[in-house]
């Protein structure tokens, strides 16, 4: 039953095809990667479009030739070809007819990489499509009924499958079209289509296709027999479970409740629990609850999570507290280099709890620059005093019940963190460390900060309630300690129940000593160095830290250690058994090119040009402030990204200047004649406060009269229209910049005498520091005389 016509051999190029097989009258794209089958598209394209696709035997060869090519393919019109990103090329494709590949050549172009594959291809054409449906032939219409049929029972066995060849098969009277359909659609491997397309004879295709079709059937009917059997395993498991639940009722109709043994170790550990009896009454309570909640209960699972957090917190335990003042000393300068406030108030702390017998709620508030050890210190004052320590991050938290946790109602409910924080340490007395409390927001769910007023209050927290627990829990025994940045986003009420310790931006010799006694030893652990393998010498330490970073704390400082360290391990590790020194000279081999430069005094005196200490975040810095005079009407120019409190100070300036000009012997049109514009360099960064007022008096005066400023002179200090000198803040870190930029004298407000006392003899030592009060005693001082 022959329906083909073979052609005489055609010339067109090849493509090799992996995992694919193409039908005729199959319209499909594919995507194209070796250079040989995209030069043969290209060529194609050039020619009549027509392309010779045929599957390889083995998808893993890379170049294959005749033998490992089927050797029947499909010879296929190209319909559209476009280029992918990575070098692809995607090609759509509608089979014409079978073909059968008879030689097989590779061509060059010009270069040996621009071959591609020519095949020699004898075509194979299909017979006409019947038109009329007494036209077909009786034996292929029972051929047709019978894949039909077929198909109808493959659509039972695979419903998602099955749904679109039913359709397909309904619609189509033509037997060769059909059989290819149906290779093309059904979930077959490409070896199996392959079996169907090299078919060329239609009786030989229809064996085929009812051979692979009988076989889909039976793993379809076997497929759902299995399904079946397992569908039949969970119903016995489910009745197991129902006959397991009958057994519980019968136990419990029995007095032999199956749960009773929970309940019986929850009223076990009441009895042991140290609390008060009002607090174990309450526990017998809600456990009572529970006994008469059924096990499918929603409320059941909740209430056995209350009884359980009730009986997990640390009611009346306390832990033991080391009152060794000494060994306590010990260990906090030990971990510790610098931060003698925190350490004094500590040990006043330790010293009270001998002294007293027991506890007092405490809250300490350490509010200084990131990296300035707020944190790490109240773990050491824990392991100091013997206390367990729990740690509560609460930047980002703005939702009350983070705090004071949730009703029992909401699905979730949980307790709050400081519930949750005294439960996880076991004691009633731990140290308790809020941290990032600057950092806490408010929204709709309520006001954090708020929730926070009575956990840090020493007169309330002694019966703070948590809206899960619902027991008033005793707090006054908690060592509280709070961390934050600035003081200036935590309300005034919360602010004023907590003791301020400012923990101050570390001087160069502090971070020296930090580095050298801890730092260094860290990171050598941390990047697996032995003793005596990279060895950091005290100058090269003073030049990371002058060099490669500028911070408060020292954070920066430690990741800077860390990549010496990495570097050099890289070194260790080519050449065993050596020992690398980092010194000054060969620091940037380790580190590169210095970051920083150190802000350095004017080597001369000049006109309108003073130095000011200003204050940052990560420390104290000078501000050269410039004054120009030039023709104009008066007009005063301010730039350098100035705050409007800078501004008023410098407006303030000019008015005390011209208020005192008769002194000088000024003529007063100079005023009006000439405009003045003040500039404060590094103009991209943000400046503010009154710190710079006789600074800025001081350039203008000396723009004016023409005298020279000293250039070893640095001055800070807020001024009034009638000159006075007010007090200002941040001296210690200002005083500091001020010695590292090599300033000789530094002029500072009478009234902050009491803070210039505090600094450290280490920070003044070399300055010459003058308390003023009035700008004519600054004048005095900066101006150059003669």
């Amino acid at each position: 039953m022959e329906n083909k016509e073979i052609r005489m051999w055609e010339v067109m190029p090849a493509v090799a095809l992996r995992g694919l097989t193409i039908f005729p009258r199959m319209i499909i794209h594919f995507d194209l990667s070796r250079q040989k089958s995209i030069i043969a598209v290209e060529q194609a394209m050039m020619q009549e479009q027509k392309l010779f696709v045929v599957t390889q035997r083995d998808s893993s060869v890379e170049a294959p030739g005749k033998e490992e090519l089927y050797r029947v393919g499909t010879v296929a019109a190209i319909k559209q070809v476009s280029k992918l990103p990575g070098g692809l090329v995607r090609v759509l494709v509608e089979g014409i007819s079978r073909g059968k590949l008879m030689e097989l050549e590779s061509l060059s172009l010009n270069l040996p990489e621009d071959e591609f594959l020519q095949a020699h291809v004898q075509t194979i054409e299909e017979a006409p499509v019947r038109e009329m449906l007494e036209e077909i032939p009786i034996e292929e219409e029972a051929m047709l009924r019978q894949i039909k049929d077929m198909v109808a029972q493959y659509s039972l066995l695979h419903p998602k499958i099955g749904k679109g060849l039913s359709s397909q098969t309904d619609r189509s009277n033509q037997l060769p079209q059909l059989l290819d359909q149906l290779a093309v659609n059904m979930p077959l491997s490409y070896d199996k289509k392959q079996m169907i397309l090299e078919s060329l004879d239609l009786e030989d295709r229809y064996e085929e296709m009812v051979r692979i079709l009988a076989k889909e059937i039976e793993v379809g009917k076997l497929k759902n027999k299995l399904s079946e059997v397992v569908k039949g395993k969970v119903e016995e498991n489910q009745k197991e479970f129902l006959l397991r639940e009958q057994l519980k009722f019968i136990r419990k109709e029995l007095g032999e409740d199956g749960e009773a043994s929970e309940i019986e170790q929850f009223e076990a550990a009441v009895e042991k629990l140290e609390a008060t009896e009002e607090v174990k009454e309450k526990i017998k309570k809600e456990i009572q609850r529970f006994k008469k909640l059924s096990s499918h209960s929603s409320e059941y699972a909740v209430e056995r999570g209350v009884i359980e957090t009730l009986l997990d917190l640390p009611w009346d335990k306390i832990g033991e507290d080391n009152l060794d003042l000494e060994a306590a000393e010990e260990q906090l300068n030990r971990d510790h280099y610098g931060l003698e406030q925190v350490k004094e108030r500590i040990l006043e702390f330790l010293a009270v709890r001998a002294l007293l017998g027991k506890g007092s709620s405490s809250i300490l508030c350490l509010v200084g620059p990131p990296g300035t050890g707020k944190t790490s210190i109240a773990r050491s004052v824990a392991e100091a005093l013997n206390k367990k320590y729990v740690r509560i991050c609460l930047g980002g938290v703005r939702d009350e019940a983070e705090i004071r946790g949730h009703r029992r109602t909401y699905v979730g409910a949980m307790p709050g963190r400081i519930a949750q924080g005294l439960r996880h340490a076991g004691v009633k007395n731990p140290l308790m460390l809020l941290d990032e409390i600057d950092k806490v927001s408010n929204d709709y769910k309520g006001d954090t900060f708020s929730a926070l007023l009575e956990v840090l209050d020493s007169e309330q927290n002694s019966h703070f309630r948590d809206h899960y627990v619902e027991i008033p829990i005793d707090l006054s025994q908690v060592f509280f300690i709070c961390t934050a940045n600035t003081t200036n986003t935590i309300p005034r009420p919360l602010l004023d129940r907590m003791e301020v310790i400012e923990v101050t931006s570390y001087t160069s010799n502090e971070k020296f000593h930090i580095a050298k006694k801890h730092l260094v030893e860290k990171q050598l652990k941390a990047n697996g160095m032995k003793e005596g393998q990279l060895i950091f010498s005290d100058g090269a330490i003073k030049d990371i830290i002058r060099f490669y970073t500028r911070e408060a704390g020292v954070r920066t400082l430690e990741r800077t250690i860390g990549s010496v360290c990495r570097k050099a391990a890289r070194e260790i590790l080519k050449e065993q058994d050596q020992t690398i020194s980092i010194g000054s000279g060969n620091l940037g081999k380790y580190l590169g090119k210095k970051k920083y430069t150190q802000d350095k005094i004017n080597k001369k005196n000049e006109v309108g040009i003073v130095r000011g200490l200003a204050w940052t975040s990560v420390g104290g810095d000078t501000l050269q402030i410039e004054v120009n005079m030039m023709p104009g009407k008066g007009k005063i120019e301010l730039t350098g990204q100035l705050g409007d409190v800078m501004k008023e100070s410098a407006h303030t300036a000019v008015s005390y200047v011209r208020s005192i000009s008769k002194e000088y012997e000024v003529e007063p049109k100079i005023f009006t004649e000439n405009d003045f514009h003040i500039h404060i360099p590094q103009g991209a960064v943000p400046k503010d406060g009154p710190s710079a007022g006789i600074t800025m008096a001081t350039a203008l005066l000396s723009a004016v009269i023409g005298h020279k400023v000293r250039a070893d002179v640095a001055m800070t200090g807020e001024v009034t229209l009638r000159g006075r000198v007010l007090p200002i803040g941040g001296l210690k870190e200002k005083i500091l910049a001020a010695k590292v930029a090599g300033v000789k004298t530094v002029l500072v407000p009478k009234e902050n005498r009491k803070d210039v006392e505090e600094i450290t003899k280490e920070i003044k030592s070399g300055l010459e520091i003058i308390f003023v009060e009035h700008m004519k005693e600054v004048l005095e001082h900066a101006l150059v005389k003669g």
